[in-house]
């Protein structure tokens, strides 16, 4: 991951951290790209990656979300800590919205996926891996996950992201689209949190900001 080229929750994760650990992500992330450059990261797949592939299946039916995690604490002592966490975070959010709802849903069939351009920063911010649904006749949900610890995700950022999202998933209504943080077990739609238009000029300066703290820690590598 470069900060030039991120995912877009881990960008809402980066403007919110308070300053040391937002310096220890960047210099992780300049690492990394070294690393890269070099031909020898040996960094392993995505942590989140798994969890969310088993979250998506449970909503299809098509397995238990805690016996699947547990295999997946099995075969990784490194997931012990969170995947439980995760796990009951999202049956729980998942749980109370199916009864709160009570109506059919399916699986929008097509990949949901966007890679969003910023030429103010010089940045593209990926926006992947939604769970996609259709509820009834006409109403869709776009689900974008937010898996971090620290920070929390709140009014603000969920704002930003979800205004990002709307600029970037073009064949959806802003009325759509939800981002989820799932350790809290709380998602963030605009009809609770609307957009007050000045989305953009937020969201570049905290992404401009990011960069410039980002190009000068790499003079120190």
């Amino acid at each position: 991951m470069s900060v030039r080229k991120i995912h877009l929750g881990k960008l809402l994760k980066a403007f919110y951290l308070p300053e040391a650990p937002r310096r220890s992500f960047l210099r992780a992330d300049i690492r990394s790209e070294i690393q890269k450059e070099s031909g020898t990261d040996l960094a392993g797949g995505d942590f989140h990656l798994p969890f969310w592939t088993d979250a998506k299946n449970h909503v299809r039916g098509l397995l238990d979300l805690k016996e699947k995690s547990k295999l997946r604490i099995e075969s990784n002592k490194g997931r012990e800590r969170l995947y439980p966490q995760l796990t009951r975070g999202f049956l729980n959010w998942w749980n109370e919205k199916r009864r709160w709802r009570n109506e059919d849903f399916e699986f929008i069939k097509e990949d949901v996926y966007a890679r969003f351009p910023l030429p103010e920063v010089d940045g593209i911010v990926k926006i992947e891996n939604l769970l996609a649904l259709r509820i009834g006749d006409q109403t869709n949900r776009i689900i974008y996950p937010y898996f971090t610890e620290e920070p929390n995700l709140k009014f603000e950022g969920a704002r930003i992201g979800l205004w990002i999202m709307n600029q970037a998933l073009k064949g959806y209504a802003l009325n759509d689209l939800r981002i989820l943080d799932i350790l809290r077990e709380r998602s963030f739609a605009t009809r609770d949190y609307p957009l007050v238009g000045n989305e953009r000029v937020l969201f570049t300066q905290k992404y401009q900001s990011l960069v410039r703290e980002w190009d000068k820690l790499r003079q120190e590598y």
